[in-house]
């Protein structure tokens, strides 16, 4: 089961609505992220949360709940507690943060979600993916390297990889006005995934749906 949650961007006024920071405005819109208590620790921002409250909290704003409308069921499997991690060394270096958490606390890499931009998949598309390839992306890499291994779990939404545009620039660059309309209707049916992901004993059951999945079609 998922016991950290690193979401992927740059810290800074400036990037705030870049495409590379797309998992920290996936982050900041869940019905639940003003209920976090961000620590400043592990080079990052961190919230911790029971994973019993956190099942109150989906249950609270309707992201995620029972056929009757109430607080979903935490299997005896899971964790105590959830983390939270925004890491605050700029993307590049997002591993010294991830390692430091992990490492603290004692989460094992397979318990470890990193949600990220993705150059290779259309804006619109979002994946659940476990390990593979790190697609050219600093903070995968930089993850990877700290962790000692790729063999994590990545929540991937796609930017789209422009066809003539230097690559830095672009993912550093804003999204649209057509672009953000989109990530608001991605979001919003991604949340419950993300919140049942959060309460699954066994994520490759989620993976069977979102392995690479068209919301909005630009």
């Amino acid at each position: 089961m998922i016991k950290l949650v690193a979401f992927l961007g740059n810290y800074g006024e400036e990037y705030k609505n870049s495409r590379h920071n797309v998992a920290w405005q996936f982050a900041s819109q869940l019905p639940f992220y003003n209920k976090f208590y961000f620590q400043n620790k592990f080079k990052g921002d961190y919230a911790v949360v029971e994973t019993r409250v956190l099942a109150e909290w989906m249950g609270e704003t309707g992201v995620y709940t029972t056929k009757d409308g109430g607080t979903p069921r935490v299997p005896e499997e899971a964790p105590e507690k959830i983390y939270f991690l925004k890491p605050l060394t700029y993307m590049n270096l997002s591993g010294e943060s991830i390692g430091e958490l992990a490492r603290f606390f004692k989460i094992n890499n397979d318990e470890i979600l990193v949600v990220h931009d993705e150059l290779e998949l259309p804006i619109g598309t979002v994946s659940l993916k476990w390990s593979g390839g790190l697609g050219g992306h600093n903070g995968l890499r930089s993850a990877k390297a700290v962790l000692g291994t790729a063999d994590f779990w990545r929540l991937r939404f796609g930017i789209s990889k422009p066809a003539n545009a230097n690559i830095a620039d672009y993912v550093l660059s804003n999204f649209t006005a057509d672009e953000r309309i989109i990530l608001a209707q991605e979001f919003a049916p991604t949340n419950e995934m993300f919140c049942k992901l959060l309460l699954s004993t066994d994520p490759n059951r989620i993976l069977q749906g979102w392995s690479k999945k068209k919301i909005v079609e630009k």
